[in-house]
This record gives structure tokens, C-alpha cells and sequence, in this order.
């Protein structure tokens, strides 16, 4: 007996018959029987099969009247007559499940597996009983199994998204319920629904607000309909919410081994010279900015940028430095339907103009334009592509030397990937990025390659010690310049052509003020924070004037808002 099936409405726990269906098959076996008699092939065990298999029939018929007692009396006849019947016991978890008991249907479909453990309409009606007590993790495997060679199964996609969704496996979750199908309203409601909701979390909270309109749509009635308004309503107040002015104020202090960038010892008599300057130093630092999004066209924002940063040091002040920076940029999020999933992304073109002062005189002035995209690749990974163009121009010196020229223009082109673990609690990124400086002076023109690495842990703490992170990020730069120095070495100049390789470290220690000490904290809007960095620079060169190692450590107080 094979006449097994998995389209009816899953909600139901429905048999695999209609009437007209099981009255045919109850003429096909009482016929069988008739020709086997005429032949005369009597084995008592054939006979005990034919009659399990003429109950198991009559069964299907009351099954589909809803006449479940009757049902289970002759199924039972027929396990008596029959204990290896594959259909007496998978009509017997059928029968049990329209009988309000789903713990003896599971026993009667595990025993249906059993004997064929390949059956998807077993697995199928095996893992919804699983589904309906909440026993999820029993039923997402069953259910998973047949989703992949069966997706369009009605109602199945919305049970395996369903299951995704619970285990934040959200791209897995818009994968189902893209795939699957239902002919039952409800079903369809509930998959627009949880579609909305993971498109929320994914950030494109356009994008889910138009999901759950459309759940509202299809039917306005329902008991999911004031849970549905009332999630669009929250979505349209947080955008709403969402403050056009974001502020950032950042205050410390700093020690600072080699202001100067003073070169490491060697015989060549300029290094002597520049080691004999005082190098060292403590100061203070002080960073101020603001982005205003002043305009909002859906999912396109433009924003407006102003930013201060200076570091003073206290004994040697012709290095302290004073960066004004001004910008606009436009941002645009929005999803790629791939063959993966939704991936959400998000695209910008920005535009900054940067001032800066060495010793309160002028030093060098950027025009930088910058593109780049960002896409969200599931739960764990992130990709950044950026491009950058930058003109630099420099203060002119008393006695400008063509060769020795900076000004001229900077090309980048670069990607980031980062590894999101945790809800972003941890971090772990790579990257690379190509850049081209083409300069006017012939000694500073070179092809440079960077590559980027690092990570972020969040300490498992409660107070007073929640949130605190520990960051590190790597770089090391290579330079090479395409022209021999027309000046240097000092004792043998235009005969070495410059290589440098720069290695950045960054150690950063973030202590949260907010949430962790609440009477330093309740009156204050925003957050506050603490940070303790330590970086350190170690360059190496052809020219050994390029050669130099650097530390700086510094403590600062961050208010964001």
C-alpha cells in the first residue's frame, strides 16, 4: 500500500486521502483480493497482508469522515494482523493527531520511519507533530530533510523559516520563506509576517515595513492583524525617531616617545643630526564632530559632516597638530535578492575638505572623494569596497626643489571583510588595499600595497566591568618609490631609489561609563566611555633617515550621542 501524500493544508495534520480517493482504493484492494482468491495463491501470511491491507483502506475512508474511532479500530486490526504495515502505522500518527494526541501519533510515525526511513511524507507528518509541541529541535531536521528536495510543499517553507528565524539564522529564514508556497491564508499571513520581522533585523526596515503591510492586506481581519499594525506603527516611529544630528566629543591625554619621528641611530650624518633634537613629549588631545542628515528620500539619507581633531604637545609645539574637516555624503541601504538569500547592503559617495595646521601654520590641504560599498553576507560576514581619490597640497617652503615637491594626488583602491561572532560582540577583519601616490616632486612618487588585519573581544562581565572590549588592529604598509632620491643619501645621492615597510600597531582598551556606573551616568544623555590606546609605529627604509619606531599611549574620555 503506497498511496501516501504531503499536499494537504499543514496545519491541519490532514490525511493523505480525499473520500473519492480512499473509496477507490478500497475497490483496487478488494479487487486484488478477488483475483489472488481466483488464482488460488493462499499463503496464510500473503492472506494476513491482504486483509491488513483491506483495513488499513477501510481506515483511510473513516479517517477522511472524521470518523477516527472507527479509524482506529481498524488500523489496529490491521497491526494485529500485520505488525510490519508501513501505512496501518503512519494512518495510525494521522488518526492520533486528529484525536488531539500527538505524543501516540509520534510513536506510530517513529515506527512508520523506522520501516521506511527515506519516506518523505512520514518525515513530513513527523516533524509537524514535533512543530505543534514545540519541540523544535526534533523538528527541524525532519522538516529541513523534505524542505530540500520538496521546498514548494504547501505551508513547508514557512515552517522551516519559521524554525531559521528562531535560531537567528535570518537570511536562512527569507531563503524559506521565499521558497515555499501555501494555499492556506493564514499560512501566507504568518510568512509575510516573520519576512517583515527579518528584514528588521537585517536593516532594511523599508523593505519589512512593506512586508507586513502587505500581511495586513491579506487579510485585515485577523488575529495577526493588531500584532502587525503595531510592529509597522514601531518601525514608522523609530525612523521617524531616528536624530538627524549624531555628535561625538573626545578628550585625553597623551605620551608620545618620538614627536619628531626622530630616525633610529646609524653612521649617516643627518640621522646624527636629527637624533640630537628632543623627541619626547606629553600633551593633550582633544576631538570634536558632528554628522546632520538633513535630508531623507526613503532609503537615501545625505549628511553633512564637520570635524575638529588636535594634539598638543607640551614641550615641543611645533608639532602640535589642528585638523578641520568639513564633508557631505550620501548613503543609500538597500538588498540584493541573490541565489543565497537577501543580502542587505549599502552604498555611499562622500566628499571631505581637510585643513591642517603644524605649529599653528599651515601644513597641507585635501580634497579626498571616496565611494564605497558595503554588503552583508548572512549573520556572520560583512564586505567593504572603497575607492578613494585624494588631491593633497602642501605648504610651499622658502626654497621649493622640484623633486622635492609633495603636492599631487593620491589613488586607493581597497576591501575589508569582517567576521561578525556573537552579535557583534566579537570581531575578527582582513583586508587590502593598493594605493598610487603620483607627485609632482619625482623623490616622493611611489606604488604602495597595505595590508589590514584585527579583531574585537567583549569580556563575558557583568557590572561594573559589562561591555568593556579589547580591539587590536594591524597594518603594514609597503611603499615603493619609482624614482632614485635626488638628495639623499646625503654622502651618495641618486643612487638609492626609497623602500619603506611601516608597521602600525593599535591596542585599545573600551571601559562603557554607561550602564556600568549609573550615578556618573543617569543625567547625562548619550553615552559615555573610556579608552586607553596604545599604538606603535615601527618603519624601516632604504633610507635609513625614513627609519624610525614610534609609541604613543594615551587615555581619553568619549561622550557620544
Amino acid at each position: 500500500m503506497t498511496g501516501r501524500q504531503v499536499s494537504r493544508p499543514l496545519q491541519k495534520l490532514p490525511g493523505c486521502h480525499t473520500i473519492l480517493g480512499g473509496f477507490l482504493f478500497l475497490l483496487a484492494v478488494l479487487l486484488c483480493a478477488a483475483i489472488a482468491n481466483a488464482a488460488q495463491a493462499p499463503a496464510a501470511p500473503v492472506e494476513e497482508k491482504g486483509e491488513a491491507d483491506v483495513l488499513v483502506a477501510r481506515a483511510v475512508v473513516a479517517y477522511e469522515e472524521k470518523q477516527y474511532e472507527d479509524a482506529l479500530a481498524a488500523l489496529q486490526e490491521a497491526l494485529q494482523l500485520d505488525a510490519e504495515n508501513v501505512d496501518a502505522h503512519y494512518y495510525t500518527g494521522l488518526v492520533r493527531a486528529a484525536m488531539g494526541q500527538p505524543e501516540q501519533a509520534i510513536e506510530a510515525f517513529e515506527k512508520a520511519r523506522a520501516l521506511h526511513p527515506t519516506d518523505d511524507a512520514i518525515q513530513f507528518q513527523l516533524g509537524l507533530v514535533y512543530f505543534s509541541l514545540g519541540k523544535y529541535d526534533q523538528a527541524q531536521p525532519l522538516l529541513e530533510s523534505v524542505f530540500a528536495r520538496d521546498p514548494k510543499l504547501n505551508g513547508l517553507g514557512y515552517y522551516v523559516g519559521f524554525m531559521r528565524y528562531r535560531n537567528k539564522d535570518y537570511q536562512g529564514a527569507l531563503r524559506a520563506f521565499r521558497a515555499g508556497a501555501s494555499t492556506d491564508l493564514n499560512i501566507q499571513q504568518l510568512t509575510l509576517f516573520y519576512t517583515g520581522l527579518a528584514l528588521g533585523i537585517l536593516g532594511l526596515p523599508e523593505r519589512a515595513a512593506r512586508e507586513i503591510g502587505e500581511a495586513l492586506k491579506l487579510q485585515p481581519a485577523s488575529p495577526l492583524t493588531g500584532p502587525a499594525e503595531r510592529l509597522q506603527q514601531s518601525i514608522a516611529t523609530a525612523r521617524e525617531r531616528e536624530r538627524p544630528l549624531r555628535l561625538s566629543l573626545r578628550v585625553g591625554g597623551f605620551w608620545d616617545d618620538n614627536v619628531s619621528v626622530i630616525p633610529q641611530s646609524s653612521p649617516d650624518p643627518l640621522v646624527q643630526l636629527l637624533r640630537d633634537q628632543k623627541h619626547t613629549s606629553p600633551g593633550w588631545l582633544g576631538a570634536l564632530r558632528a554628522d546632520y542628515s538633513f535630508l531623507r528620500i526613503g532609503a537615501l539619507v545625505a549628511t553633512a559632516t564637520y570635524s575638529v581633531f588636535t594634539t598638543q604637545n607640551n614641550d615641543i609645539n611645533k608639532f602640535s597638530i589642528v585638523d578641520n574637516l568639513g564633508g557631505l555624503g550620501a548613503t543609500y541601504r538597500g538588498a540584493w535578492e541573490s541565489p543565497f538569500g537577501v543580502l542587505p547592503y549599502q552604498a555611499a559617495l562622500q566628499y571631505t575638505y581637510d585643513y591642517l595646521t603644524l605649529g599653528g601654520d599651515e601644513f597641507v590641504t585635501r580634497h579626498t572623494v571616496s565611494p564605497f560599498f558595503t554588503l552583508i553576507e548572512g549573520e556572520r560576514n560583512l564586505t567593504s569596497l572603497q575607492l578613494q581619490y585624494q588631491h593633497k597640497r602642501y605648504a610651499l617652503s622658502p626654497n621649493p626643489i622640484q623633486a622635492e615637491k609633495r603636492d599631487g594626488s593620491n589613488f586607493m583602491a581597497g576591501f575589508l571583510h569582517v567576521i561578525r561572532l556573537g552579535g557583534d560582540k566579537h570581531l575578527l577583519k582582513f583586508g587590502y588595499q593598493a594605493d598610487w601616490d603620483l607627485i609632482q616632486g619625482s623623490d616622493f612618487t611611489y606604488f604602495g600595497s597595505r595590508v589590514l588585519a584585527g579583531g574585537q573581544y567583549t569580556f563575558p562581565w557583568e557590572k561594573p566591568f559589562g561591555n568593556l572590549r579589547l580591539t587590536y588592529d594591524f597594518d603594514v604598509h609597503f611603499r615603493n618609490y619609482r624614482n632614485v632620491n635626488t638628495t639623499l643619501p646625503v654622502l651618495s645621492p641618486n643612487t638609492t631609489a626609497r623602500q619603506d615597510t611601516e608597521y602600525t600597531h593599535v591596542l585599545r582598551l573600551i571601559y562603557p561609563l554607561t550602564g556600568n556606573v549609573p550615578s556618573l551616568t543617569d543625567k547625562i544623555p548619550g553615552t559615555l566611555s573610556v579608552s586607553a590606546d596604545f599604538q606603535t609605529t615601527v618603519a624601516k627604509s632604504k633610507l635609513e633617515v625614513f627609519t624610525f619606531n614610534r609609541n604613543v599611549a594615551s587615555l581619553s574620555l568619549i561622550w557620544s550621542y
